[in-house]
């Protein structure tokens, strides 16, 4: 089984070839700020589940804008949604109302336990937001409640609140001091309920599989017997499913596959198909407490990327959709501890639906680097975790082409 080549998936208007290094200045003369150490290469188009570099070479993507493009490149639905949304506004601030985001709280609210949703732009917005939401409604309650406790191992983003609450001590140390008021604890059971006995403690985020932190799924029991300890004292549940969310793990929520209903549920990654958007879905309790002027955003839930995030949504909650990354996530599952048997270079599979991390022996960075060099685009979850994110609607045999590449880098 081979890639396709450029000519094989070229549409009709076609990029002509160009040097390797076209619009690739060197990292030290790039005007943009170099806090991400790029790989050499630039990507100038894609197709289905494959990228196309400046030269038409393909690449297998098992990154997918890190967990981003759920549908793949060059979607024709997603463009079609696009179009159709330039057409109607593009922005009106949310000092109105739009029906686009509307009916997409809507629908996020009829497939969920969630009664609210509060539209921003990202990610570590979504989890910044939440945080404030927690403490406003914790107030209710008393005066002194207000901490936030994150687990070890989580990462929540870059702003200065989720950033306390990340555990990447390199993440951290430049920025101290942090934001006051948030902790890391172990996934302990018997030092959560410790913690979480303290009268100060206004909510628990917790991400049900720690993608930065090594593809690490939470046990169910687990969650259940934290969601039943935060019920019981009145902490707010909050969950980070900005990676493992929308279909990712098999279900729609990952929540779901441990049978409970947290207080709030943060979404970004792929909700509007690449376009900036994150999401907070909570209960009407926490709602209630939110007052205008609270909190705010100046794009979050416009027309134009609601509209599109709406496609996105109906497509990603489509039930033969999750079917098939139930089933497709079991099998590539398996053929990833085949290649571990066979090869003696992973030391541990970890992973649900179609996110994956293996533990390999030497780092992470090296098989990333020998993978893109072959035509395979894999990322990094820490030195020694290698994460696999294929786009929702890859194939077995797409999948089987990238896994026999990684076997031959491993």
């Amino acid at each position: 089984m081979t890639a396709p080549t450029a000519n094989s998936m070229t549409p009709a208007t076609t990029h002509e070839a160009q040097p390797a290094s076209a619009g690739l200045p060197p990292a030290m003369m790039s005007p943009i700020l170099g806090t991400y150490k790029r790989a050499p290469v630039e990507f100038v188009r894609g197709s289905g589940v494959y990228l196309y570099d400046a030269e038409g070479k393909a690449y297998l993507d098992f990154v997918a804008g890190i967990a981003v493009n759920a549908l793949g490149y060059d979607d024709a639905g997603l463009k079609a949604a696009m179009h159709a949304a330039a057409e109607g506004l593009i922005h009106t601030s949310n000092l109105y109302s739009t029906s686009p985001g509307e009916q997409l709280a809507a629908a996020l609210v009829a497939k969920s336990f969630a009664d609210r949703v509060f539209f921003c732009n990202s990610g570590a917005e979504a989890n910044e937001g939440a945080f404030k939401f927690a403490r406003r409604w914790a107030r209710t309650q008393g005066d002194v409640k207000h901490e936030i406790i994150a687990l070890r191992g989580a990462f929540h983003g870059r702003l200065f609140a989720t950033l306390a609450a990340t555990d990447r001590p390199s993440y951290r140390l430049p920025f101290r001091p942090l934001t006051p008021g948030v902790s890391i604890f172990e996934r302990d059971l018997r030092e959560l309920d410790a913690a979480l006995s303290e009268d100060t403690v206004a909510a628990l985020i917790v991400e049900p599989v720690q993608g930065e932190g090594g593809v690490r799924v939470l046990d169910a029991g687990f969650l259940r017997e934290l969601r039943a300890i935060t019920k019981a004292r009145k902490i707010a549940l909050i969950l980070d499913e900005i990676q493992c969310g929308l279909g990712r793990t098999g279900t729609l929520f990952a929540y779901e596959q441990a049978g409970i209903e947290p207080d709030m549920v943060t979404l970004a990654k792929p909700i509007a198909g690449g376009l900036p958007m994150g999401a907070i879905l909570m209960t009407e309790e926490i709602a209630s407490a939110v007052k205008p002027g609270d909190h705010g955003t100046t794009f979050g839930g416009g027309p134009f990327v609601a509209s599109v995030a709406m496609h996105v949504f109906e497509r990603l909650s489509d039930p033969k959709l999750l079917e098939h990354v139930r089933t497709t996530g079991a099998w590539f599952g398996k053929q990833l501890n085949d290649i571990a048997h066979r090869t003696s270079r992973i030391r541990q599979v970890r992973g649900a639906g179609l996110m994956w991390g293996i533990d390999v022996m030497g780092t992470s960075a090296h098989v990333v680097s020998e993978a893109l060099s072959r035509g395979l685009l894999v990322c990094s979850a820490g030195d020694y975790t290698v994460r696999l994110l294929p786009p929702l609607v890859s194939t077995q045999d797409e999948l089987l082409r990238g896994l026999q590449i990684l076997e031959e880098v491993l």
